[in-house]
């Protein structure tokens, strides 16, 4: 074989192919406008219920603001990692300002939500740890369960009887001993019970560590999350957060004590290997804090609620199942993976953006579209997707 023709890659074509008689293949859909409730994929107009951008922070005219003055000031990048160059004083302040709203000593921003997740799991564990965690919490979190060598064990969601037969079975483990979950799961939008918890960490000695990454901006006083929500300040040794939904911008954080952040700054691996943050998207996040303890994000937050049961009340009323979601994230239940892509298509087809979502994220036979309400859509655009939902729901036989 000549090293023209040589592709040792060449299994990949018939594993896509199988993908496309399942179908289960998909292109990535190309924004072409703002990211708004109604927005222009691939040419055509369509109403937007597959973005995470629940305050519709993305084009809000302060954080515009806010990252242009940044840039003026600071320039449009920073240079290098946090612990050479990178580290810029505009940094420090949003870790403070963070900080301060999630009520902990200190944290620290990572690049994006998935390496705070994966980057602290794997800092603060080892190969003699252990990991008890819920069965649906997100790939970040599994990735770094993975990364830290530590023993898994696994309770069935938000089983908490199931989470304390693991607690008593390893009550004698000689390692450290991390309870991790999401506070609002992803797939479901359902919430974690943390109170109870925090109850089993501290019985067993486990340090409690919670993804809050769909929470944040979404629930508790001014979207503080679920730590705030389910009044569990001061019982949560870590929290994680994102910057890339409700905030608006990209990243993700972490919360907890300042000796758990200044690990995180000498062995929180994407921290220490990834250039810092452009000075725009810093000032955003900043801005975006800012606006959530004001009366506007009050507003916004309130209107997002209004929103989403003005949604899931008509879904019902319409033959669609959502499950146990108790958030904004609103899953339509399918069953078969193919019917939900197809599903999606003709939906995109109608007018309506919604993704579907099959195995490997899902289980199988679990296959949903996982529809997003924001506070920024209109009674009358939500109205519309609805009914475009039962129509095309409708032909495929799925209500």
């Amino acid at each position: 074989m000549t090293t023209a023709t040589r592709n040792p890659l060449s299994y990949l074509h018939n594993q896509i192919e199988d993908l496309k008689a399942k179908g289960l293949h998909f292109r990535l859909r190309v924004l072409e406008t703002e990211q708004r409730p109604v927005a222009s994929f691939d040419g055509k107009e369509v109403i937007n219920l597959s973005s995470n951008n629940y305050l519709g922070l993305t084009t809000h005219r302060g954080l515009r603001k806010a990252a242009l003055e940044a840039i003026r000031k600071w320039g449009v990048g920073s240079g290098a990692v946090r612990t050479i160059a990178g580290t810029m004083q505009i940094h420090m302040e949003l870790e403070e300002q963070i900080a301060r709203f999630k009520n902990t000593e200190a944290c620290v921003v990572f690049q994006s939500g998935f390496t705070a997740n994966a980057g602290t799991v794997a800092a603060i564990l080892g190969k003699d740890d252990l990991i008890i965690s819920d069965e649906l919490n997100h790939a970040s979190i599994i990735d770094g369960c993975r990364l830290s060598k530590a023993t898994i064990r696994i309770f069935k969601h938000k089983d908490v009887a199931d989470g304390e037969r693991i607690c008593k079975e390893t009550e004698n483990w000689a390692g450290r001993k991390l309870l991790i979950t999401d506070g609002v799961f992803s797939m479901d939008g359902d919430i974690a019970p943390l109170p109870q918890l925090c109850d089993l960490a501290e019985k067993y000695n486990c340090i409690m560590m919670v993804d809050d990454a769909h929470a944040s901006g979404v629930l508790g006083r001014g979207g503080r999350g679920t730590v705030d929500h389910l009044g569990c300040h001061g019982r949560v040794d870590i929290q994680v957060g994102t910057l890339s939904k409700a905030i608006g911008a990209m990243g993700g954080y972490v919360c907890g004590s300042r000796e758990l952040i200044d690990w995180l700054y000498h062995r929180g691996r994407p921290f220490l290997f990834s250039t810092s943050h452009p000075p725009s998207i810093t000032a955003t996040c900043q801005a975006a804090f800012a606006l959530l303890d004001s009366p506007e994000g009050e507003r916004l937050i309130k209107k997002l609620w209004a929103n989403t049961k003005f949604f899931k009340r008509r879904l019902k009323q319409l033959g669609f199942s959502t499950g146990a979601s108790e958030t904004p994230i609103t899953p339509i239940h399918v069953g078969e993976a193919a019917k939900a892509f197809e599903f999606s298509r003709r939906l995109f087809e109608a007018g309506v953006y919604a993704p579907a979502v099959g195995y490997p994220t899902v289980a199988e036979g679990k296959a949903r579209l996982r529809a997003i309400v924001t506070a920024t859509h209109k009674r009358a655009e939500l109205e519309c997707a609805a009914q475009i939902l039962a129509e095309v729901g409708k032909s495929l036989g799925i209500v």
